[in-house]
């Protein structure tokens, strides 16, 4: 859900529901890396509640769009992560395995 003004789109507080800090600290990250963002932050209203609150400030574009393009930026980052980690299993499967790891005991 959306809290913003019609007046200024270039600022929004975001309420996702059903998230925690995992979700939130990842969004915060990919949102401050945008060149577009003059401020973004998130809190916790209450430990029991499960919603998380992001706040967006831009230099002019419309926050939601900024947002979206940051939500977008975090799914091509996990993708990346997960074909990575992908790769390296299967690597790790077709080779030696634990036996070309030189573990002392």
């Amino acid at each position: 859900m959306e809290h913003g003004s019609f007046e200024d789109q270039s600022k929004a507080t975001f309420s996702l529901t059903d998230e925690d800090h995992t979700l939130a600290n990842a969004v915060r990250f990919t949102l401050n890396q945008d060149p577009r963002v003059t401020f973004c932050g998130y809190s916790i209203p209450h430990p029991s509640d499960a919603r998380v609150n992001i706040r967006v400030q831009t230099t002019g574009d419309p926050a939601r769009e900024v947002f979206n393009d940051s939500c977008q930026d975090l799914m091509l980052i996990c993708e990346h992560v997960r074909g990575t980690f992908d790769q390296a299993v299967l690597k790790f499967k077709t080779g030696k395995g634990l036996s070309a790891m030189d573990i002392k005991k």
